[in-house]
């Protein structure tokens, strides 16, 4: 059978733009003079909403949200920033040969920003009617590992100088186990949430388009990002970066409606959204979603929510999962809900531009539902999803231009999406435990302790040296036309590097982490701003163990990545006994 080529289009253009998160459309970025310079990956913060009636001032451009690289190589070699959590549009498609979307690049000089301004007025709440207990909260508590991309408050660390560039895992003080009792993080593309034994959301990061659920209006003056770098000690001096963004600090839910005794049981996060669920099922929400064009709207086209609000359609919800602009929820009788932007079939259904708006309701779409063959799990990429059935099916949808989506159909052409959810043909028989998506890429682990791979490899996203790839049978790869080299693996491999049985996956951009029953954490993939936690700048292409003084000897339970950074959590016996 003669190899698959990749669409010249679309999977013929150059590697992947980096801008961390889960994704914009991509195209190079301009080479950039300094090696410190970054961009981040949203989009420029829009004017004036519906919303907001106030307009707050351009910060950072972004789109998981994230810093561009570091440029260490010349603008003949060197590769693109990556991608986001936030990916590209179909609009953004059509005027590009490639996938690709202009990234505008970020001074590493920037103003003290000024978040969106709430327009929920100021009253008492009257208290909801808790409703039966269906989530139980996590209590473990947690020690927290950050290292990558701090330049935007991401790592949380605060304002010392040495926040910038983690090279390395380091011990997060302010999330440490024995001073905030952190049970559960996440990361969206440029900011993070953390469950607290006490019920408190914490978070830090980017604050644009109102992700972190709490005033971060700061009077600071400019910085001078050239000023510092890549320092792992714990010494240093101011960073300038605003303090109220980079260090966790508590959600504010004092003018939100909240039932008596309720606890949070789930959070999540995306681009410039932020969720939680309740133990009795509820679901709440702040931020915005975006589009290519700008912010698309959170409860109502174009506005802003910059404190947590109730979102009424969903109930009985028991977990839930963001993409870069999108989230879905699954309840209680193993249905899924979507909502959200929806312009790469990311809500397992056909948004046309006249409706677009209804994308902003939650709605079930065609999975299987109930008892018996209920979904009872759900993850997603920066565009496309995935839901895993009581009975072991794993079905998936969105975009589709890499093979993301694990179906073979369309994979490396232009535009190609996965409309309706489709059950993934290659991982029948593969008991699937976890699944974790990038941009272009996703990563998966089996009952077995194998892990998996599939979608975009070109820029060292599989974990799987390219000279193993390159041997694969035809059906298992799609070739770059004009090189005909390796860039698509339509068919599930083993990351055949790591050592011992994987529990626990994460990945977000192009990068990826898995976390072995025996608590060690191996990752690989593009880490122009150390976002593997290797310490280097350049790509780790074959899956790496990750050692450090930090982390040695510790059992690490778990992994996040977020645009361009990522954390690892170490549960800790405290002298309580929790």
């Amino acid at each position: 059978m003669p190899p698959k080529k990749a669409a010249a289009a679309s999977a013929a253009s150059s590697k992947p733009s980096r801008a961390g998160t889960k994704r914009k459309a991509e195209e190079p970025v301009a080479p950039t003079v300094a090696k410190k310079a970054k961009a981040t990956t949203r989009a420029v913060k829009t004017p004036t909403t519906a919303a907001t009636k106030e307009t707050a001032p351009a910060k950072k451009a972004t789109t998981k949200k994230a810093a561009a690289p570091k440029q260490t190589k010349s603008a003949a070699s060197r590769k693109p920033a990556a991608a986001t959590k936030t990916q590209s549009t179909a609009a953004a498609i059509k005027k590009s040969a490639s996938p690709a979307e202009k990234k505008q690049p970020a001074s590493r000089r920037r103003k003290a920003e000024t978040e969106v301004t709430s327009t929920q007025p100021t009253k008492k709440v009257k208290p909801l009617e808790k409703g039966p207990v269906i989530n139980e909260p996590p209590t473990a508590a947690l020690n927290v590992y950050v290292f990558g991309e701090g330049s935007s408050g991401e790592l949380g660390l605060g304002t010392a100088k040495n926040g910038i560039d983690v090279k390395r895992p380091r011990l997060n003080a302010n999330l440490a186990a024995d001073k905030a009792g952190v049970v559960k993080i996440v990361a969206g593309g440029m900011h993070c949430l953390a469950l607290t034994q006490d019920n408190k959301i914490l978070s830090w990061g980017v604050n644009d388009q109102g992700a972190l659920g709490r005033d971060t209006t700061w009077e600071g003056g400019l910085r001078d990002m050239d000023a510092e770098e890549d320092s792992d000690s714990e010494s240093g001096d101011d960073n300038g970066i605003n303090p109220k963004e980079c260090t966790p600090e508590a959600v504010d839910f004092s003018q939100t409606e909240l039932a008596e005794g309720m606890r949070f049981a789930d959070i999540a996060a995306g681009d410039s959204c932020s969720f939680a669920v309740t133990d009795d099922g509820r679901v709440y929400g702040w931020g915005t979603f975006r589009k290519g064009d700008g912010i698309f709207g959170f409860t109502s086209p174009g506005n802003v929510v910059t404190r947590p609000v109730l979102l009424p359609d969903l109930k009985k919800i028991t977990s839930i999962a963001t993409g870069s602009n999108h989230a879905l929820a699954l309840d209680s009788t193993g249905a899924v809900w979507a909502w959200g932007a929806g312009e790469q079939m990311q809500l397992g259904r056909r948004i046309i531009a006249r409706t677009q708006a209804e994308g902003l309701i939650p709605r079930q779409f065609g999975l299987p539902k109930g008892p018996k063959n209920g979904i009872s799990q759900i993850a997603s990429g920066s565009d496309h999803s995935f839901a895993i059935s009581k009975n072991g099916a794993v079905y998936s949808w969105g975009s589709n231009n890499f093979g993301e989506t694990g179906v073979a159909d369309g994979a490396g052409e232009d535009n190609a999406a996965v409309t309706n959810p489709t059950i993934v043909a290659s991982l029948n028989g593969k008991v699937i435990t976890t699944i974790a998506a990038g941009t272009h890429h996703t990563i998966a682990a089996t009952e077995a302790g194998e892990c998996l791979v599939w979608g975009r490899v070109d820029s060292a996203q599989s974990g799987i040296e390219m000279d193993d790839i390159a041997k694969l049978p035809d059906d298992a790869i799609i070739r770059d036309p004009n090189k005909g080299e390796p860039r698509i693996i339509i068919l599930p491999q083993p990351v055949a590097e790591i050592e011992g049985d994987v529990s626990a996956v994460a990945a977000a951009g192009d990068q990826c982490i898995a976390v072995t029953k025996e608590g060690k954490a191996w990752s690989w993939g593009f880490s122009s701003n150390y976002q593997t936690g290797q310490g280097t700048d350049e790509d780790v292409e074959v899956a790496t163990l990750m050692d450090n003084t930090a982390i040695r000897g510790k059992k690490i339970t778990g992994a996040e990545c977020g645009g361009q950074f990522g954390m690892l959590t170490e549960r800790v016996l405290l002298a309580n006994g929790v």
